[in-house]
C-alpha cells in the first residue's frame, strides 16, 4: 500500500505507517468488525480521547518513536488516564489493519457463496468460517457499510515526525495535534472501538464501566500461576522457544487483571464478566514483623530471573503472585492496588473505628437509613416483601435456615408466601439466589442443615448453596456461623436476632397455644425445652401435643437498613461465600465467586437530588440533567443513572481528630481512641430513590407501606423531588407514631451506621482478628450519660482479671455504675435475658447438663461469686445497687384449647439489642458471651445505629433530645413488656425517674412475678435453692395435677384460697387477669445452692467449657 501525506497548518510533512499484510494464521484470532453484537460491546456509545501531555524520556533526543502520551479517556461519566508509548500506538495500528484484511476476506467468501446461491448451484457449498465469526443471519449485509466499518484510519494514519523539522516544542505540539486526529479518526467508529485490540489499548473490559462496582481503576493483562487450566487457553504467551526448551511453565497463565475500589478480580478475557477469580480487600495486619510497618497489599517481589517482573498481592489468608512484562508494569501494579486498598471514604485495608472493616456512614446526607421490628411477624412480612420485589440478587446467610417457614399467617392463607415459594417465584424470573447456611455439629444440634441445602437446590438452578465450615478439613467443631441475613438487590439488608426458621414467627401478644393449627402448622408450634425433633422432614406434622404443652414464645429485635450500610454488610456476604467457595466447591462451574458493589455509585439509595459540579466542559451540560431510576440493581447502567465517577485524593482525608464536619457541624463519632476513623472528602452526587410498589393487600399492619402522598426530608439539604417511599415515616406534631397498631414497626429514619462484626480466619478467610463489636459494647457502655437497657439471649461475661472470661462487657458496665455513683448522678442498667437457656431437658435431668452449665456462667457473671457484678456492687453500694443496675425476664399465659388447660412458658428473649440514652444503639446477631464477642470464636454481625433526627423529651426530670430511631424503639419494647396502651406511653417517656423505673417498671416486674408464682409455682422461681427441692416440688405438681410440662407451666384447674376462714376456689384465669404485659423479675436465688457445672460422669465435663460462654 502506497504511503499517503497529511499535511497540517504549517505544511510539515507526516509519513502514514505502513501495513504488513496479515498471516493466515492469525486470522482466527480476531472477530468481525461488522455490526458486533450488542451483548459483546463493552462501549454502547463513543468514548473520547485527549491528548494531555506529550513527553521523551530525553530532551536532546527528537526520535518520534520515543514520545509518551499522556491520554484521557472519558466514556459516559468514567474518566481514567493512560500513559502510552508511540511504539504502543504503532503496534495498535497494524494490528487494526491486519483486521481489516481479515474482513475483506471475509467479504470476498460471503460475496461468492451469496453469488453461487444465486445462479442456483451453491445452495450445499460449503464455506469456510472463521471460528470467531459472529452469526449475523438475521442481519442483511451492506457492502458499503461493511467497508466503512472496516476502514481502519488511512489518512489519520500514525504520523512519524521527520527529525530535522522545527524545534522539540514545535515537535511535541505537532505530534499531540497529529495523534490526537489519529485518535479521534478510530474513536469515531463504534466496531473499531469494540474490537480486541482497541479495547486492549484503552485498558477496559466488561467490568470497566460497571457502574455498581465503582470507577474505573487499572486494567490490564497479567500472569497469574495459581488458578486452574483455563480451558481453549492459547499459546500465544509462549516464546518461540517453547517448542525446542519448554522455557516457559504451563502453569503460568495469561488473564486479564481489573482493579476496582474493593477487590481485584481476574477475568479470562476483557469481554468475561465472570471472575475466574478475585481478592477482595480486607483490613490488613498492622505490623508484619519484622518491623517494617504496616503490611501492604501489593508489594513488588525480586525473582531469580531477571528477565521476570513480578509482584505479590497478600490479603487475608491469601498471597497471591503476578508477573508482568516490565518492571514500570510491576511498579504501576503495586502502586494502583496499595492506593486502591486505602482510598477514602472506605480504605478497605484499613480499620476504622473500633476496628471495623467498615467506616462509619451518614455523617452526611449519604442515603443511610434504618428501620426497627419486633418480633417476628413484623419482620418476616417485610422481609417477604422485599424478596418479592427482587430483582437481581438475594443473598440469604443464616445459622438456621427452613424451606418451609410461612413468612405470612394464617399459614393456610398464606401458601405463596411459603419460603421455598417466594424463592422460586423470584429463581424463575431470573434473580440470582446465593444462600449460606452453618453446618452445624449433627452429634450436637438438630437442625438438619443437609436437609435445608437439599430442598433449597431443588427449588430451582438459579438457587446456589453453600454450607460452611468443613469439620473435618478446617478443624473447626466448637463454633458456629451465627449471623442472620437477608439482602435484596444491595438496596435493602436485614439484620438482628431473626433466624428464618421454625419457631420465630411471633407477635406481640407471645401466645403460648394454637389450636386448631391457624398460625403455627406442624413443627412449627415449637418448644426446644420440651422437645427438639429428630426429623425436620415432614414438617407438616405435630412434634408437640398441642392439647398438653404450650409452645415457648419468641421474642426478637430485626432491623433493615438502606444506602452505604446495606452494602457493607453485602460485602461480609461476600466474603464469607467466596471464601466458602474456595474452600468447599472451588471446581464447581455452577458456583460462582462473588464481587461486591460499591455503594458509592448506585443512585437507589440515595433521597436527594444534588447537581454535580464537573470541572469538564465536556460533560456538563449533561450532567446537570435530571437523574433517572434504573429498576434493576445489576442491570447496565445509563447515563443519566450513574454521577461522575472521579478518584478521591488521599489528601482528602483528616485523621488529626477523628472528627469530620457535617453541614458545618462537628461530629465527633470516634467513640474508640484506639481505633481513629479516618474520614474522608466525598463528592456530591446526584441521586433520585428508587421506587418500589410492594402489593400487600393483606397485610395485617397499617402503614407498613408508604401513603404515595408522603415524603422523606433528610437532615441538610433538602430533596427536589421524591419518589413515593416503600417504607413509612410517620411523624405527628414532631412525635414519633408507630407505623402500625401495636408498634411493631418503627419508623424508617436517616442515621449515622456502622457495621460490625466477628470474624477471623476460620470463619471469612481474614488475616486479622475482629472483635469490633466487642469493643463498640465496651466503649459505648463507656461513654454512655443516664441508663443502658440491654435484651441479649445470653449475658456472660468478665470482670477484669477474669482469666476464664474474657469479653469485658460486665467490666464496662461495673466501671460506668461506680463513675455514676462516685459522681452521685442517677444511673440506670436494666438487662433482660432468658428465664432459662432454650435447651432440651429438664434441669433435674441427666440429659440437661448443658442446660445447667450455661445457667453456672450466667449467675457467675449477674449475682454469684467473687466474678460477679452483684457480687462487687453489694460490697460498695449495699442496698442501693438495685437502683443502677437489675435483672429482668418475660413470661406468657394462656389457654392450650378451649376447655383445656391454662399453661404458662417463659418468652425466650432472643433479640440482641442495647440502647443508650435514647440516642444510640447496638443491634444484630452477637450474644454477649465470649462465643460471639471475642471474634476468633462464632461469626457474627451487628450495626451502630446513631440517631440524626431528634424528639422532644425527658431524661431524668429534664428535656431532652431523644433520637427518633432509639427512642421509638424503647418505647415500643417497654410498651410491650409492661403492656401498656397507647395513652400510657407517656408514664415511661424517661426512663431513668424512679416514677418510671420504680414505680413502673420494677412494679410490673414485681406483681407479675408473684401471680405466676401463685398459680404456676412455675420454675426457674427464687424458692427453689437446689436439685432435691427442684425434685420435691416437680414430684408435688405432677401428683396434684397428673400432667404438667417441664418446667411447672400448667395451672391447677382451682387456685385454692382462705377467705375468712373457708377456702374459696378460683379460676385461675381470674387471677393471671392482673398480669401486664410480660416482663417478670429474674430468679437471682433460684439454684443457688448447687454447683451447675458438669460433673465427671456426664459427657459435657470433657467438651471444652468454653462451648458453654
Amino acid at each position: 500500500m502506497a504511503s499517503e501525506q497529511l499535511m497540517s497548518g504549517s505544511g510539515s510533512r507526516y509519513h502514514k505507517m505502513q501495513s504488513s499484510e496479515p498471516l493466515p494464521a492469525m486470522m482466527s484470532s480476531f472477530f468481525s468488525f461488522r455490526q458486533v453484537p450488542e451483548s459483546t460491546r463493552i462501549f454502547e456509545e463513543l468514548p473520547k480521547a485527549t491528548i494531555v501531555q506529550v513527553s521523551r524520556p530525553d530532551p536532546a533526543d527528537i526520535s518520534p518513536m520515543l514520545l509518551s502520551y499522556t491520554i484521557e479517556f472519558q466514556y459516559k461519566q468514567f474518566k481514567w488516564r493512560l500513559l502510552k508509548k508511540a511504539s504502543q500506538v504503532f503496534f495498535l495500528h497494524f494490528a487494526l489493519k491486519k483486521r481489516a484484511f481479515v474482513e475483506e476476506i471475509h467479504e470476498k467468501q460471503e460475496q461468492v457463496r451469496e453469488w453461487l446461491q444465486n445462479i442456483g448451484i451453491g445452495d450445499h457449498a460449503a464455506v469456510v468460517h472463521d471460528d470467531d465469526e459472529h452469526d449475523d443471519e438475521a442481519v442483511p449485509l451492506n457492502h458499503d457499510e461493511i467497508a466503512k466499518n472496516r476502514d481502519v484510519p488511512s489518512s489519520a494514519a500514525l504520523p512519524i515526525i521527520t527529525p530535522a523539522l522545527g524545534r522539540q516544542q514545535s515537535i511535541s505540539d505537532r505530534a499531540k495535534v497529529a495523534m490526537q486526529g489519529y485518535l479521534n479518526h478510530f474513536l469515531g467508529n463504534m466496531d473499531i472501538v469494540n474490537s480486541r485490540e482497541v479495547c486492549k489499548f484503552m485498558e477496559v473490559s466488561k467490568l470497566s464501566f460497571a457502574a455498581e462496582y465503582g470507577p474505573k481503576l487499572k486494567e490490564d493483562y497479567v500472569l497469574v500461576k495459581h488458578l486452574p487450566k483455563i480451558p481453549n487457553d492459547d499459546d500465544l504467551r509462549k516464546c518461540c522457544g517453547c517448542p525446542w526448551f519448554s522455557c516457559c511453565k504451563d502453569n503460568w497463565q495469561k488473564v486479564w487483571a481489573v482493579l476496582k475500589p474493593g477487590f481485584l478480580a481476574f477475568l479470562e478475557d476483557p469481554f468475561d464478566t465472570k471472575p475466574l477469580d478475585i481478592i477482595v480487600f480486607d483490613v490488613l495486619p498492622a505490623s508484619d514483623g519484622n518491623g517494617e510497618g504496616r503490611v501492604a497489599l501489593a508489594k513488588e517481589i525480586k525473582d531469580r530471573n531477571p528477565l521476570r517482573h513480578a509482584f505479590k498481592v497478600s490479603c487475608g489468608n491469601r498471597s497471591i503472585k503476578l508477573r508482568t512484562k516490565s518492571n514500570r508494569k510491576v511498579r504501576d501494579w503495586v502502586a494502583a492496588i496499595n492506593d486502591a486498598g486505602l482510598r477514602p471514604p472506605e480504605g478497605w485495608c484499613h480499620p476504622h473505628r473500633f476496628g471495623s472493616f467498615a467506616p462509619p456512614r451518614g455523617l452526611t446526607d449519604d442515603g443511610s437509613q434504618a428501620q426497627w421490628f419486633i418480633d417476628g411477624r413484623a419482620a418476616f412480612e417485610a422481609i417477604a416483601s422485599s424478596i418479592e420485589e427482587a430483582k437481581s440478587e438475594i443473598f440469604i446467610c443464616g445459622w438456621w435456615v427452613c424451606p418451609e417457614l410461612y413468612l405470612r399467617r394464617p399459614f393456610h392463607t398464606h401458601a405463596s408466601s411459603r419460603l421455598d415459594a417466594l424463592l422460586e417465584a423470584k429463581a424463575k424470573q431470573g434473580v440470582q439466589i446465593y444462600i449460606l447456611l452453618y453446618k452445624e455439629v449433627a452429634l450436637a444440634l438438630k437442625i438438619n442443615s443437609v436437609y435445608s441445602k437439599r430442598k433449597l437446590l431443588s427449588i430451582h438452578e438459579n438457587v446456589r448453596v453453600l454450607r460452611y465450615p468443613d469439620h473435618f478439613s478446617s478443624g473447626v467443631y466448637l463454633w458456629s456461623h451465627h449471623e442472620k441475613l437477608v439482602i435484596v438487590d444491595y438496596q435493602i439488608c436485614f439484620i438482628g436476632g431473626l433466624d428464618l426458621c421454625f419457631g420465630r414467627y411471633d407477635t406481640f401478644e407471645h401466645k403460648v397455644g394454637d389450636y386448631p393449627s391457624l398460625i403455627w402448622p406442624g413443627k412449627d408450634y415449637y418448644n426446644p425445652r420440651e422437645s427438639e425433633p429428630n426429623s425436620w422432614e415432614d414438617t407438616m406434622k405435630d412434634e408437640l401435643d398441642r392439647e398438653k404443652y404450650p409452645r415457648m414464645p419468641w421474642h426478637d429485635v430485626h432491623c433493615a437498613l438502606w444506602g452505604p450500610p446495606c452494602r457493607d454488610i453485602a460485602r461480609h456476604f461476600v466474603q464469607r461465600w467466596n471464601y466458602a467457595k474456595r474452600n468447599k466447591a472451588p471446581n464447581e462451574q455452577a458456583i460462582p465467586l462473588l464481587m461486591p458493589q460499591q455503594h458509592m455509585v448506585i443512585p437507589h439509595y440515595m433521597g436527594r437530588s444534588l447537581d454535580i459540579e464537573v470541572e469538564s466542559k465536556s460533560v456538563e451540560d449533561s450532567h446537570n440533567k435530571g437523574i433517572k431510576r434504573q429498576d434493576s440493581i445489576s442491570s447496565r447502567s445509563s447515563f443519566q443513572d450513574i454521577p461522575l465517577l472521579l478518584p478521591q485524593d488521599a489528601d482528602g482525608m483528616d485523621d488529626s481528630n477523628g472528627e469530620s464536619k457535617s453541614n458545618g457541624v462537628e461530629l465527633n463519632f470516634n467513640l474508640h481512641d484506639q481505633q481513629p476513623n479516618r474520614p474522608g472528602k466525598s463528592f456530591s452526587f446526584s441521586f433520585r430513590m428508587s421506587k418500589v410498589e410492594p402489593s400487600l393487600p393483606d397485610m395485617p399492619m397499617k402503614g407498613f407501606v408508604d401513603d404515595p402522598d408522603n415524603t422523606l426530608a433528610f437532615q441538610g439539604e433538602k430533596s427536589k423531588s421524591l419518589d413515593k417511599e416503600w417504607w413509612e415515616i410517620q411523624e405527628r406534631g414532631g412525635q414519633v407514631v408507630f407505623a402500625d397498631e401495636t408498634g411493631q414497626v418503627g419508623p424508617r429514619t436517616p442515621c449515622r451506621c456502622q457495621v460490625l462484626r466477628s470474624v477471623s480466619q476460620w470463619s471469612a478467610g481474614t488475616s486479622q482478628i475482629e472483635e469490633s463489636i466487642h469493643i463498640a459494647y465496651c466503649s459505648l457502655i463507656e461513654k454512655s450519660e443516664h441508663y443502658i437497657y440491654i435484651e441479649n439471649q445470653f449475658f456472660i461475661s468478665g470482670l477484669a482479671g477474669d482469666e476464664i472470661i474474657r469479653n469485658r462487657v460486665l467490666e464496662a458496665l461495673y466501671r460506668r455504675i461506680m463513675r455514676a455513683y462516685n459522681e452521685k448522678r442517677c444511673f440506670r442498667v436494666i438487662i433482660v435475658i432468658p428465664l432459662l437457656p432454650g435447651f432440651q431437658g429438664g434441669l433435674d435431668d441427666a440429659g440437661a447438663a448443658s442446660v445447667r452449665a450455661i445457667m453456672h456462667w450466667q449467675y457467675r457473671t449477674i449475682c454469684r461469686g467473687q466474678n460477679s457484678i452483684l457480687h462487687n456492687l453489694c460490697d460498695l453500694l449495699g442496698p442501693k445497687t438495685h437502683d443502677y443496675i437489675s435483672f429482668y425476664g418475660l413470661r406468657s399465659y394462656g389457654r392450650l384449647v378451649d376447655g383445656g388447660p391454662v399453661a404458662s412458658s417463659q418468652v425466650y428473649v432472643h433479640s440482641k439489642v442495647m440502647i443508650i440514652d435514647d440516642c444510640t444503639l447496638l443491634i444484630g446477631s452477637a450474644n454477649i458471651n465470649d462465643r460471639s464477642l471475642l471474634g476468633s470464636r462464632d461469626s457474627e454481625i451487628a450495626v451502630l445505629i446513631e440517631d440524626k433526627e431528634y424528639v422532644d423529651s425527658y431524661m431524668g426530670g429534664k428535656p431532652w433530645k431523644a433520637g427518633k430511631f432509639a427512642s421509638s424503639l424503647r418505647l415500643s419494647l417497654w410498651s410491650e413488656h409492661l403492656g401498656l396502651r397507647t395513652g400510657e406511653i407517656s408514664q415511661i417517656s424517661d426512663p431513668v425517674i424512679d416514677s418510671t423505673y420504680k414505680d413502673v417498671w420494677m412494679a410490673t416486674a414485681k406483681t407479675n412475678t408473684a401471680i405466676y408464682q401463685d398459680v404456676f409455682a412455675c420454675v426457674p422461681n427464687d424458692l427453689i435453692h437446689s436439685r432435691a427441692s427442684m425434685r420435691q416440688s416437680m414430684g408435688y405438681w405432677k401428683e396434684r395435677l397428673g400432667h404438667t410440662t417441664i418446667d411447672l407451666g400448667i395451672a391447677p384447674k382451682k387456685l385454692e384460697s382462705y377467705h375468712n376462714g373457708d377456702i374459696k376456689d378460683t379460676d385461675p384465669m381470674e387471677r393471671l387477669q392482673s398480669i401486664r404485659g410480660h416482663l417478670v423479675s429474674f430468679p437471682l436465688d433460684f439454684m443457688c445452692q448447687e454447683d451447675l457445672r458438669p460433673v465427671f460422669n456426664e459427657s459435657e465435663y470433657y467438651a471444652s467449657p468454653q462451648v458453654f460462654h
